[in-house]
């Protein structure tokens, strides 16, 4: 048999997580319960916002927050290319068109420069992605936004726990998005939400997740009414009480998470500092580290990226430039050249295993293998 194979990301469920579940089980309340308020008031408290409304999962809490808004056919989103496609897809999905800015080359993050150069009358929002974790410069961008009349939101979705200057990006944006897909911060299985401090947002996201019904079954149980209406159209995008039970027994274990995540990072910084054929993507305080991403000569990526999978290491790459894929070529007319920065780093970036649980032993063997295959292919070129 063959080494070990270690993922990029993986979750990190204990006893307690199990006890959680099972006691949602044996409970009663399997959807639409106590756990769901429980976990959404969790996590809002913890972000410092006011308001948060849990979704099945991260994308639909992105589409929850353009339907709180009432995005449509003639408005503008600026968004980075340097995502997941949920981001883009959650505007184009309404009918609204993104507009790709570029990124920063040493963080990979929205640049707030190529943003302000790309707002026009029909622009509505500005949406930030917090990239590996780090969070985007939220007071340029909040200028921008307050300037012209916009609304900031923050897809968070890598960066649950993440700061800046003392405050989280939840406190920065008008609406905030989180993930809990089993590689991320936490897990509920699969799950999302949306934060904001804006009543109104909250109760259109609501809303929506829930196929645009006005009231819950709760309220018409209060008042003892079976009546109700549908304003907006929406889905069943709701996260039921089993996942919000998970959620909340993995938020108690958030800061011992991110103790773990830092404490990688920092012996990959320190292993890379003195490794030229290595650059690690600028970390600032307060970087979530969802993931730990490192640039390597675009000649060679490829290569390496097969022989690190091939040694068992499951190296991905985060990520491919949205404006490339098929659907933003014919719906946009994007192509290359539009984003250079993102399009030059897109060849040369690789994302290193990073999770609480991942070992010395491994982290050790992650290295060598890189560094061992680096050197290879540098020599054969």
């Amino acid at each position: 048999m063959g080494e070990k194979i270690i993922p990029y990301g993986r979750q990190f469920i204990d006893a307690e997580d199990v006890q959680a579940v099972v006691s949602c089980l044996e409970s009663g309340w399997l959807t639409t319960g106590p756990a769901v308020e429980r976990f959404e008031r969790k996590v809002a408290d913890r972000v410092r916002a006011g308001y948060g409304v849990a979704f099945s999962s991260g994308s639909t809490a992105l589409m929850g927050a353009v339907a709180a808004l009432g995005l449509g056919p003639g408005d503008e989103v600026i968004t980075t290319p340097i995502t997941f496609a949920a981001t883009a897809n959650c505007i184009l999905n309404c009918g609204a068109k993104p507009v790709f800015a570029d990124v920063l080359p040493d963080s990979l993050l929205i640049d707030p420069q190529s943003v302000e150069s790309l707002v026009t009358p029909a622009t509505k929002a500005i949406f930030a992605v917090d990239y590996a974790g780090q969070p985007c410069d939220y007071p340029v961008l909040r200028a921008i936004a307050d300037k012209n009349g916009l609304t900031l939101l923050s897809d968070c979705c890598h960066g649950l726990g993440s700061e800046q200057g003392g405050l989280t990006p939840a406190q920065q944006a008008d609406i905030t998005i989180y993930s809990f897909h089993p590689v991320k911060a936490i897990t509920t299985g699969e799950g999302g939400m949306l934060v904001s401090d804006d009543a109104e947002i909250a109760a259109a996201a609501a809303s929506f997740r829930n196929h645009g019904i006005t009231s819950d079954f709760k309220k018409r149980e209060h008042s003892a009414s079976y009546v109700y209406d549908i304003e907006r159209p929406g889905g069943n995008y709701r996260l039921s009480d089993i996942h919000c039970a998970l959620g909340c027994s993995q938020l108690d274990k958030l800061d011992f998470f991110l103790r773990e995540r830092e404490r990688i990072a920092g012996i990959y910084d320190e292993v890379f500092s003195n490794f030229s054929a290595v650059a690690p993507l600028r970390r600032e305080p307060g970087h979530a580290n969802h993931l730990y991403v490192v640039r390597v000569d675009n000649a060679v990526r490829d290569d390496l990226f097969r022989l690190m999978r091939s040694g068992g290491i499951m190296v991905n790459v985060h990520y491919l430039p949205v404006h490339l894929m098929t659907l933003y070529r014919c719906e946009l007319g994007a192509g290359e050249g539009l984003c250079p920065v993102a399009e030059k780093a897109a060849k040369e970036i690789l994302s290193l295993p990073i999770f609480p649980g991942l070992t010395a032993e491994e982290q050790n063997r992650v290295v060598d293998v890189l560094k061992t295959g680096l050197t290879q292919l540098e020599s054969g070129k």
